[in-house]
């Protein structure tokens, strides 16, 4: 299990470090995070690379596609389902 930052809420699930990753999976992280962390919610899914873009693109649709809600309304929304659910966003 890769530890990402040391929060507590570290996934129990296995995951694939940026370290450890190849081929696809390295070309992935690359591109998802361009050398920043990767988040958990996303992290938990690099055993799966195919879930995992599919994942990320959901997630950039719904931040950043057409939507009548503005961008800071998302992000208020993802704060506070976050924090209702008891993790670190």
């Amino acid at each position: 299990m890769t530890d990402r930052a040391g929060t507590g809420n570290e996934a129990w699930i296995r995951t694939i470090g940026p370290e450890q990753s190849e081929g696809w999976m390295a070309e992935l992280y690359t591109a998802l995070t361009g050398g920043r962390p990767l988040s958990h919610i996303l992290g938990i899914q690099t055993l799966h690379p195919e879930a995992l873009e599919a994942h990320y693109e959901l997630y950039r649709t719904l931040m950043f596609g057409p939507s009548p809600l503005s961008r800071a309304d998302r992000e208020s929304i993802a704060v506070v389902v976050s924090a209702a659910n008891g993790c670190f966003y």
